[in-house]
C-alpha cells in the first residue's frame, strides 16, 4: 500500500468505521422519522456528523502534554461559564443551560463531561501513587466533580449532572480510591435519596421517578413519552414494520422520535435485528475505547481513557435503558442517532481525545511537544 499516503495511513480507520456506520444509520432513521425528508433533521444530522468527525480527527493530533497542560484552565473556563448560566443563560423548556452568543447556543454543561475526567486523571498523574489512599487525594477530586455537578443540578439538568459525576468518580476508582468509601458512599448515598427525591428534585423530575416506578399509573399523561416507547418496540417484532412504514412514530403518538427517542422509531420499523446491529456496533467502539485505555503507556492516559469510556457508556446505557421503561426518563440521546448537536460533540470529543491517546501509544508513548 505504497501509494497510499502515510497520514491517511495511519488514520484510526476502525473506529471511523464504526462512528460512519452508526451516525449512516442514524440518517436512515431521521429521514423516516421526518416522513421521508432529508429536512429538518437527516441533512443537519450528516453535516454536524463530518464537522464534528472532522473536529474529533484534529483533537488526535494533539500530544498528551498539550491536553495536559490545557486540562485545567480549560476546566477553569468552563466552570465559570456554567455560573454564569446561572446568572444571564437562556431559558428553553423551563431549563436554564445555554448561553447566547448570537450565532451559537453555548451548552458549557457538555463540555464538563470530558474536562471533568480529564482533570481528575490530571491530578491523580501528578500524585505519587503512594498516596492514593490518603484523604489529600480524595477532597480535590470531590470538588472538581462537585462544582459542575452542583451548578448542573441547579439548571436543573439532572441526566448531565449524572453522567459529570459518573466519568469523575470512575477515574477516582480507577486510580485507586479504596472500595470501602465507594460502598460508604453509596450506603449514605442510599440514605439521601428520600431527602433528595422530596427538597432537591422539581416536580417534573419527582414525576419521572413516579412513572418508572408505576408506568400505567398516567399512560396519558406523565407516563405516555415512555407507554409510547414501549410500544413501538414490541410492534417492531423480528424485522420491523418495514421502513417509512413506522405508524407510532409518522402518526406522532411517539413523543422526542427523532432525539430522546430515536431508539424507539428505529425498532418499530426495523425491528429486533436492526436493535442488534446499534447494539452489536456499539459493543463495537466501547470495545475500542476500553483497549485503547487498557494499552495507554502513561498512568493519564489509562485513567482519561476510562473515564472517558465510560462517559461514552453512560450514554449508551442510560438512553436504551430508558426507552424500554428500565430506567427514568432523564432526557440523555442515543450517541450519532439521536438528532442534537451538542451531545454528539461531546461524544465526538471524547473519542477525539481516545484517538489521541491511541496515537501517543503507537508513538512510543512519548508525551511530546506542547503542540502537534
Amino acid at each position: 500500500m505504497a501509494f497510499v499516503p502515510r497520514p491517511v495511513a495511519e488514520l484510526p480507520w476502525q473506529i471511523i468505521f464504526i462512528t460512519v456506520a452508526i451516525a449512516g444509520f442514524g440518517v436512515i432513521v431521521l429521514y423516516s422519522a421526518a416522513g421521508g425528508s432529508v429536512s429538518p433533521w437527516a441533512g443537519i444530522h450528516a453535516l454536524r456528523f463530518v464537522v464534528f468527525l472532522a473536529m474529533a480527527l484534529v483533537i488526535r493530533l494533539f500530544s498528551e502534554n498539550f491536553v495536559k497542560w490545557g486540562t485545567f484552565p480549560a476546566y477553569a473556563v468552563f466552570a465559570i461559564l456554567l455560573l454564569l448560566v446561572e446568572l444571564a443563560g437562556a431559558v428553553k423548556g423551563g431549563s436554564q443551560r445555554w448561553i447566547e452568543l448570537g450565532f451559537i447556543r453555548l451548552q458549557p454543561s457538555e463540555f464538563m463531561k470530558p474536562l471533568v475526567v480529564l482533570a481528575i486523571a490530571r491530578f491523580y498523574e501528578m500524585l505519587p501513587i503512594g498516596q492514593a489512599r490518603s484523604w489529600s487525594a480524595i477532597w480535590p477530586p470531590l470538588v472538581l466533580i462537585g462544582v459542575p455537578w452542583f451548578l448542573v443540578m441547579t439548571q436543573p439538568d439532572l441526566g448531565t449532572s449524572i453522567a459529570v459525576m459518573t466519568g469523575g468518580v470512575t477515574v477516582m476508582f480507577l486510580a485507586g480510591v479504596p472500595l470501602r468509601l465507594f460502598i460508604g458512599a453509596g450506603l449514605a448515598g442510599a440514605a439521601f435519596v428520600p431527602f433528595a427525591f422530596f427538597f432537591l428534585l422539581k416536580e417534573y423530575q419527582q414525576n419521572r421517578v413516579l412513572i418508572f416506578l408505576d408506568p400505567e399509573s398516567d399512560p396519558l399523561g406523565t407516563g405516555y413519552h415512555i407507554s409510547q416507547s414501549k410500544i413501538a418496540i414490541g410492534s417492531g417484532g423480528i424485522g420491523g414494520k418495514g421502513y417509512l412504514q413506522g405508524s407510532q412514530s409518522h402518526l406522532d403518538y411517539l413523543p422526542e422520535g427523532h432525539t430522546d427517542f430515536v431508539f424507539a422509531t428505529m425498532a418499530e420499523e426495523w425491528g429486533l435485528i436492526g436493535g442488534l446491529f446499534v447494539i452489536v456496533m456499539f459493543a463495537l467502539l466501547l470495545r475500542w475505547s476500553t483497549v485503547v485505555s487498557l494499552n495507554a503507556p502513561s498512568r493519564f492516559g489509562k485513567l482519561a481513557g476510562g473515564g472517558l469510556t465510560m462517559v461514552i457508556f453512560f450514554y449508551i446505557a442510560i438512553n436504551m435503558l430508558m426507552v424500554m421503561g428500565l430506567a427514568p426518563v432523564v432526557g440523555i440521546p442515543l450517541p450519532f442517532l439521536s438528532y442534537g448537536g451538542s451531545s454528539m460533540m461531546t461524544i465526538m470529543i471524547c473519542i477525539g481525545l481516545l484517538m489521541g491517546i491511541e496515537r501517543n501509544t503507537r508513538q512510543g508513548g512519548g508525551g511530546g511537544r506542547l503542540l502537534p
